[in-house]
């Protein structure tokens, strides 16, 4: 029997860009959608401050091949004072991949604030699956690289699919400090959203396809809710 918040979401594109962190200057993808980017497409169709995803599995459908293009960026972010592009800008080649398609497995978790019943932020979720909504165009790593999306229609991936993928980015972790000030980040509690600082930390796992399934480890998101909530942090179903 699946559990009361499950998700199941089919994503696809023509281009996709998963970034390596260790990678500085040239960009290079990871070979598959990292939990991350997978939990950015479910937030980018529905999302509340009551509920978080949790990402239990990737199935690759298609596992797209690598191709490398060379773009125009600039290198520094834009902000309240203009500047010239032709004066920041420079060509940077990025290792992609292109004609790519996953099948997102995901459990909807209530945080401690919320009052409302899973079931009603669940049913929220597949309607807009269902009729293709968002709230904003979901992107397969970088935002000129468009998500397409749909349920999952009852295909499988590929049983044969079995890759080594190394050390992958699993998530950010926005912890609140007062000795590391790095960051300004919004947070969601009971009184509503406010302003607070502190530092982002990336946490890592070791990634394996396994019959055309990558499986994230549960323990991953205990971690992330000790760095960002305290340790008696936990979300419910």
């Amino acid at each position: 029997m699946q559990a009361a918040g499950a998700i199941r979401v089919k994503v696809w594109g023509d281009y996709a860009c998963f970034t390596r962190p260790e990678f500085k200057v040239e960009r290079v993808s990871y070979p598959v959608i990292t939990p991350s980017a997978a939990r950015g497409i479910l937030e980018a169709i529905f999302w509340k401050p009551e509920i978080r995803y949790e990402i239990t599995a990737i199935g690759v459908l298609q596992l797209g091949t690598q191709m490398v293009i060379l773009r125009n960026e600039v290198d520094r972010r834009q902000a309240n004072a203009p500047f010239f592009v032709e004066d920041a800008r420079q060509q940077r080649s990025s290792l992609i991949l292109k004609d790519v398609a996953y099948l997102i497995l995901a459990e909807m978790k209530l945080r401690a604030h919320a009052t409302d019943p899973i079931a009603k932020y669940l049913d929220q979720f597949n309607r807009r699956v269902e009729r293709g909504q968002c709230y904003h165009r979901p992107y397969l790593g970088t935002r000129e690289f468009a998500a397409f999306f749909s349920g999952d229609g009852g295909e499988a991936p590929n049983p044969l699919l079995n890759l080594d993928l190394g050390i992958m980015l699993f998530d950010i972790a926005f912890v609140e400090s007062k000795e590391r000030t790095e960051l300004e980040f919004v947070r969601h509690g009971p009184g509503g959203a406010r302003r607070t600082r502190g530092y982002a930390q990336a946490l890592f796992f070791r990634a394996q396809l396994e019959q055309g399934w990558l499986r994230v480890p549960p323990e991953k998101y205990h971690e992330l809710y000790r760095l960002e909530d305290g340790p008696n942090a936990q979300c419910s179903s």
